[in-house]
Parts: structure tokens; sequence; C-alpha cells
């Protein structure tokens, strides 16, 4: 991985380490190739290092989702002008009606995750192209750059939003899946302390413990 990205070879050792001892333990390969997990180097401006940020793609999550064997689908799509029909406020629901002629020459309006438990329960999540503009540029320090994955990748990153608020907001989560969406889009320092470098926030896995506890 580090031999063949010079910006790694300059990160913290440890970060990179530490990432790959994650994306390890939740058993997700790190090949960009594949798109399940991957380690980015961070420009740490207030330390004057750079660190690595350990980040999940939307494949890593949807392959965490169907290990734990109580999905029985979950995908997610973009949505075009036109696609929906009815929004109820009171249960959430909203009904589509996907075009099938032409679809791409509609204008991408959002994009929508959906999953169907076992047991037969469903749930979906849909983001508007603003309010997922709106996350990124809330949530991605990195967001106004050209080196931004909103800027290059958005549709991956639209996709991995709306996927990672319906199943931290409504799934069953496993203990993987817990591990995923705590380290996602964090800087690991040690066995003890990670930080979410998009707000800044460290913290310190014995402190959260206590929480719990």
């Amino acid at each position: 991985l580090v031999s063949n990205n010079v910006n790694l070879q300059n990160c913290v050792p440890a970060t990179v380490m530490y990432s790959a001892i994650k994306a390890t333990s939740l058993g997700l390969p790190l090949d960009n190739n594949l798109g399940f997990a991957y380690v980015l180097p961070y420009n740490n401006t207030k330390k004057g290092v750079i660190e690595a940020q350990f980040q999940l793609g939307y494949k890593g999550f949807i392959q965490l989702a169907m290990r734990s064997g109580q999905f029985q689908t979950i995908n997610a799509t973009d949505v075009r002008d036109g696609e929906i029909k009815k929004v109820d406020r009171l249960t959430g629901e909203i009904d589509f009606e996907w075009i099938d002629k032409d679809r791409d020459s509609k204008s991408i309006i959002g994009y929508v995750a959906f999953f169907r438990l076992s047991n037969g329960f469903t749930k979906s999540h849909y983001m508007t192209i603003q309010e997922l503009e709106k996350h990124g540029q809330k949530y991605s320090k990195s967001y106004a750059t050209q080196f931004s994955n909103w800027k290059n990748m958005f549709e991956a990153m639209a996709t991995k939003t709306v996927i990672k608020l319906l199943l931290s907001k409504y799934a069953p989560l496993s203990i993987e899946m817990q591990e995923a969406v705590k380290f996602d889009q964090s800087v690991i320092r040690d066995e003890n302390e990670f930080q979410y470098i998009d707000n800044d926030k460290t913290i310190d896995i014995d402190a959260i413990s206590e929480e719990e506890e």
C-alpha cells in the first residue's frame, strides 16, 4: 500500500499501521480498485505532520451489512428529476416512480439508500443534492479543495453518505458495523486514541468505554 503512494510514505508510520490494522480487523482489503476501504494522507497543519486517515467506501458498508446475515438486500441509487411522486412526512416514506426511457437525460436531484432485513423490516433514507453538498461542507475540511473526494468522486461519496446514515440510524449494527461507523474518517494514532480530523474531535477509547458503561 505504502510503496505505491509517495504521500503515504510521508505519513506518521503509526497512523498508517493502525489504519491497516483496523481494515484487517474488519476483513476489508485495502485495494483502491475494490473500493472497500482506503488509507488516505491528511496534512495536519496544526501538528505540522502528515497523518493517515482511515476511510470506508460505500462497498465496505454494504459488505459488512450483508456479512451480518440480518440483511436480505441493501442498495443505493441516484434519483432523477420526476421520479419522486409522493412524500409522507409522518412516516418518512417516499413513493418513487422510476424512469426507464432516456433516464440519463434527466438531472440527478438526490440519492437514496434502502435495506430489507431478513425479518421483513424495510427502511430507506433519501437526501437531496443540496443536503448532500451541505453535509460534505460541514463534515469535510477538504470539501472546497481540488483534492476533495466530494469534488472528484461525488457519486461515491453521496452513495456512501446515504448508506452510512441509513445503517447508523435504523439498522441492527453488528460489532463490525459499530466499529466501522466509529472509526470511519478518523486518524487512528494508537490503540487508545483516534481523531475525527474533519471536525477536530479527539476520542479516547477508554473514555468511550466508561461512558457506555
